[in-house]
């Protein structure tokens, strides 16, 4: 297994977050790293820090994951800066949560295929180079949400369950051909996700902890796979 500073990754939504958080993990470590996100001023500007908080090697690209044409834009980017690609990070996702009969047709579609259909867009480009590299690992980043339904999170809900369902049988058609696949479940992050304020970080899990996790699973042998992680606050809100 070669080490991850002799590794390219690919983290969607990686200019805030958790992406970003785990694009600046795998820097660290030594990765080359690529991010996208839907605005070409937003990725720049987080390349430009990620470059200067790490002296990485971070390049970036705006992309929608929910366009096909645009993911595979993003993937012949990455191609042509870095060569190839052995990690991919399915991170960029969106959250609108209101009654379903408040909830737009627009906000359904969009919320299902950000964070389902762009994982499928995404894991497909990457796996086509996998299979000429041999193999490679996808990390999807999911939520408790796709296991634990709640009122208002009718979208969401159905989005990362859905998730979790392909990632697993994804893994289970993968794994002969030294693919890896894990999904990682965080429950409440400290983030302004879905439009909330960032508060409650006295109880809530950091998004530095989620890229921990990652890191983990990149560095574990070969032989080994993690196929879903749970993550919760250890001392919840009451």
């Amino acid at each position: 297994m070669k080490p991850l500073s002799e590794q390219v990754c690919l983290v969607t939504g990686g200019t805030r977050g958790i992406g970003r958080a785990i694009a600046r993990s795998l820097l660290v470590e030594g990765a080359a790293v690529a991010i996208c996100g839907q605005r070409q001023e937003t990725v720049d500007r987080a390349v430009a820090e990620l470059a200067a908080e790490t002296a990485g090697k971070v390049k970036g690209k705006a992309a929608d994951v929910k366009s096909y044409e645009q993911v595979g834009e993003l993937f012949r980017f990455v191609d042509a800066e870095f060569g190839g690609l052995d990690v991919l990070v399915n991170n960029a996702g969106i959250g609108v949560f209101r009654h379903v009969r408040e909830l737009s047709i627009e906000e359904w579609k969009n919320t299902i295929e950000t964070n389902l259909y762009g994982a499928f867009y995404c894991s497909r480009e990457a796996l086509v180079r996998f299979g000429t590299k041999g193999g490679g690992y996808i990390v999807n980043i999911s939520s408790l949400a796709g296991a634990n339904a709640f009122a208002g999170g009718s979208a969401y809900n159905a989005s990362k369950f859905g998730l979790n369902g392909f990632t697993d049988a994804m893994m289970q058609d993968v794994r002969s051909e030294n693919v890896r696949v894990s999904t990682i479940m965080p429950g409440s992050v400290a983030t302004e996700f879905g439009g909330q304020p960032s508060d409650g970080a006295d109880w809530k899990i950091w998004p530095e902890d989620v890229a921990k996790i990652v890191q983990m699973l990149l560095n574990l042998p070969e032989r080994t796979l993690v196929s879903r992680v749970e993550v919760r606050p250890a001392r919840p809100k009451k």
